[in-house]
């Protein structure tokens, strides 16, 4: 069993990493705050317990069924992060004009869905590095690399106003900057 742990932890540690970047908890800290700024301290606890299990799932079942969905629709995985991207990008532009994502029509039950769960933490970057570790470092890696990014991003969200304040607007500026980059 043990040769078996040591033998992954390489594939783990590529599969978390790169899983991590893509769902950046640090680099959406200003836009999570923002949108759940008007909520008191258990609103938010509940907003992200939501968001964080949201994602977790949908994760997990994309680890577990995303290629054969795929397939079933005949979409190729390229097409599929294109299409991704350019819903992205009519979010981006849309916060941009009008400084909210869907025109300030946000119920506060649903906000730990949509739009943190989807497609803030888990987007079509999240599904197709998902996919893509399935099929690079199997089933297994892949489920615990979900678990162990959000367990992260519930620790994030957890601590959210502590971090915030440690940061600071401009830390956290920096800090989403730096991690679109990467």
């Amino acid at each position: 069993m043990y040769e078996v742990i040591v033998s992954a932890a390489p594939d783990l540690i590529k599969a978390t990493v790169s899983l991590f970047i893509i769902v950046d908890p640090l680099g959406n800290l200003p836009i999570l705050v923002s949108l759940t700024e008007n909520m008191d301290r258990e609103e938010r606890k509940r907003t992200f317990q939501v968001a964080t299990a949201t994602g977790i799932i949908l994760l997990l079942f994309f680890a577990l069924l995303g290629e054969q969905i795929l397939i079933l629709f005949r979409i190729s995985l390229q097409s599929f992060m294109i299409a991704g991207g350019i819903l992205l990008l009519l979010i981006a532009m849309r916060m941009l004009l009008t400084g909210s994502w869907n025109g300030g029509k946000v119920s506060q039950e649903s906000v730990g869905v949509v739009p943190i769960a989807i497609p803030l933490l888990v987007g079509p970057g999240a599904i197709t590095t998902t996919i893509l570790n399935i099929r690079l470092f199997g089933v297994a890696v892949t489920v615990a690399s979900v678990l162990i990014v959000f367990f992260i991003v519930w620790l994030t969200l957890r601590f959210i106003d502590q971090i915030h304040s440690l940061l600071g607007r401009s830390g956290s500026l920096i800090i989403s900057r730096v991690m679109a980059l990467i």
